[in-house]
């Protein structure tokens, strides 16, 4: 017999990056009473990652509760970039609606369509919120029918075409009904989950089903699972069934032994729990995402929707470069195997793969942000490697043709600057499906073009759009090879021996092209320490110094002027590296170098290529 808890709603917010989720996140939580009066409270607190901070960015969704008029909302924070798209998948699992939050300024933009996407395929209901409506430029009218056109084009029924519309500011905390409504508080969007996203129901007499859709790893408790309860109950102490619709070899008996329920931003232990309840439960260490808690007696496992592969991929391995080990405390293959295999418990878009070689490990992801906040995550904890180019991955069809992944492209570039950019991508194979004119001297560029073309691009587009320029990207699906692209047509400055950089090396290496080093810094022969002006790699010497006579001194160095070096970041960096080359990862330093050091090695290496 199924019953509707009235009690509880569970809702997730859904939005394109930068829309403004977490930081409405904030402001439901500051209204419900979570924080005291005088309470410091720093800006998105649910962002609690240090790279999610820096960034600005949710990777992680995260889950909070608060109470309105006695009805619990058990709130979803999910992310916004397409690299994390996997996240957004398997948490609309456990929430029977979703807020939809839209920029008044850029309208519905690519995550806006991947994640609505998700969420009609799922019969959620949509509560849509037109966020920054005091921004200059806001056109919130405007916005409001390319929403139902996006729903249209979706295949929205007609529930979710009868979708409410609010509007809001999350940075000042309001949200109205009507754009002309007096702006106080966040109450009308309160009411309108009450009143539009449904309670969720289930039968509490069946036997137990909890669906685990989130791993969060605790060091003091190990692997947590979250869920929601479908149907029946759970106590302290339960002997259940952990099962896998899609692995029928798995049924493994497991006790409860801690369960907890969200309260704003803490979670509360409970002894026990119903349908309809966000749960999280410890103690179980081989629970993993797409599991099912089942009763024993009547064990039903729930089918997990299948998450998108990855797209792209990069090789993981030992450092071997002659400063290997001196920077980093976790540098051997063991280490690096075990850190990564870890990651795949709460990151269900990422694939691990051995290869031939017991040093050097495959790792694919959904794009390049994706990798490099692994790779970011793992040199704060200490780890030494290095990683290869990224490569897209490819298939196969039927009649044996080669596909590659293709992405959607929204680009929005002052009117100055489309015609280069319009060039730069159709050099990189991608293709112009539209061009419109938007507001304030903008143009919106949508292409389609493979992944591959865009790896090392987003570095190009900013220099090219001096920062103006914005690139939004999601994933299109497979289409056959595009034919090769000519990427990176700079060669580069490699150091011809071992020592420090000293000013009179670089004051004669910088006429070569640009530097990435400075004086009294650690170089290597094959290490990369510049790009060159010219197409061909150069070799040179950084470390050599003036030979003193009588009449010149060591001192008439200080006058040689250095250029100051280019400071590459992670991302750049990733960028820039080639086929040939690897980016040494240090948690100190980030070092890129020839895969093959030996100068005469790799020239040998280069005409046996040519040969073929």
């Amino acid at each position: 017999m199924n019953i509707t808890r009235d009690e509880i709603r569970n809702v997730a917010i859904i939005a394109h990056v930068d829309h403004g989720k977490t930081t409405l996140v904030d402001k439901l939580l500051k209204q419900s009473g979570i924080f005291r009066d005088n309470q410091a409270v720093q800006e998105r607190v649910m962002d609690s990652g240090d790279i999610e901070k820096e960034r600005g960015i949710t990777i992680l969704s995260k889950n909070t509760a608060v109470n309105y008029n006695d009805t619990k909302i058990n709130i979803i924070d999910t992310p916004g970039h397409a690299d994390f798209g996997g996240e957004v998948e398997r948490v609309l699992k456990m929430v029977n609606g979703v807020i939809l939050l839209v920029d008044a300024f850029e309208g519905p933009m690519p995550q806006t369509r991947f994640v609505l996407q998700k969420a009609l395929a799922l019969n959620l209901k949509v509560v849509v919120c037109i966020n920054k409506v005091d921004r200059p430029n806001a056109r919130p009218e405007e916005v409001v029918d390319e929403v139902l056109e996006l729903l249209m084009d979706l295949g929205a029924n007609d529930d979710q075409l009868d979708a409410p519309f609010l509007y809001a500011s999350a940075r000042d905390g309001w949200c109205t009904w009507e754009l002309e409504d007096e702006r106080k508080d966040m109450t009308p969007l309160f009411d309108a989950i009450i009143k539009y996203i449904p309670a969720p129901q289930g039968d509490p007499e069946a036997g137990t089903q909890m669906l685990i859709s989130t791993i969060d790893y605790n060091e003091y408790v190990g692997r947590i699972g979250i869920g929601k309860i479908d149907n029946g109950s759970l106590k302290l102490n339960q002997e259940v069934l952990l099962m896998n619709h899609h692995d029928p070899e798995k049924k493994q008996k497991v006790k409860i032994s801690k369960m907890y329920v969200y309260d704003g931003l803490k979670k509360t232990e409970v002894s026990s729990a119903s349908i309809g309840e966000l749960v999280a439960i410890s103690g179980i260490p081989d629970i993993h995402i797409g599991d099912t808690i089942c009763d024993v007696n009547d064990p039903q496992p729930i089918p997990f929707q299948k998450i998108e592969d990855p797209t792209i991929s990069m090789n993981f391995m030992v450092n071997d470069s002659p400063l290997a080990g001196t920077e980093g405390e976790y540098v051997t293959s063991r280490h690096i195997r075990e850190r990564l295999f870890r990651e795949l418990n709460t990151d269900v878009s990422l694939r691990v793969e051995e290869t031939d070689s017991a040093d050097c490990f495959k790792v694919s992801g959904r794009g390049e942000l994706h990798l490099s906040v692994l790779i970011e995550t793992m040199r704060r904890e200490g780890f030494e490697f290095a990683v290869s180019k990224a490569e897209v991955i490819y298939k196969e069809d039927e009649r044996g043709r080669k596909l590659e992944p293709m992405e959607l492209a929204y680009i929005d570039v002052p009117d100055e600057y489309s015609g280069s950019v319009i060039q730069a991508l159709s050099e990189r194979k991608g293709e112009l499906q539209g061009m419109s004119a938007g507001n304030a001297g903008v143009t919106r560029l949508e292409f389609t073009i493979p992944s591959r073309g865009l790896i090392g691009f987003r570095g190009n587009f900013m220099t090219m759009t001096k920062g103006t320029g914005i690139l939004n990207t999601i994933f299109d699906g497979y289409a056959p090879y595009k034919g090769d692209i000519s990427f990176r047509k700079t060669g580069s400055l490699i150091a011809f021996e071992t020592g420090t950089s000293v000013a009179y090396g670089l004051f004669s290496a910088q006429q070569r092209g640009s530097l990435f080093i400075g004086a009294g810094e650690k170089v290597y022969a094959g290490m990369i320490i510049g790009t060159s002006a010219k197409p061909e790699d150069i070799e040179l010497n950084v470390c050599k110094t003036k030979h003193l006579t009588n009449t010149r001194t060591s001192s008439s160095d200080e006058a040689l002027t250095l250029t100051p070096p280019i400071r590459l970041s992670l991302e750049q960096s990733i960028e820039y590296i080639d086929a040939d080359e690897l980016l040494e990862v240090t948690p100190e330093s980030l070092r890129i170098r020839k895969r093959i050091l030996d100068s005469r090695l790799r020239k040998r290496s280069d005409l046996s290529k040519k040969s073929k």
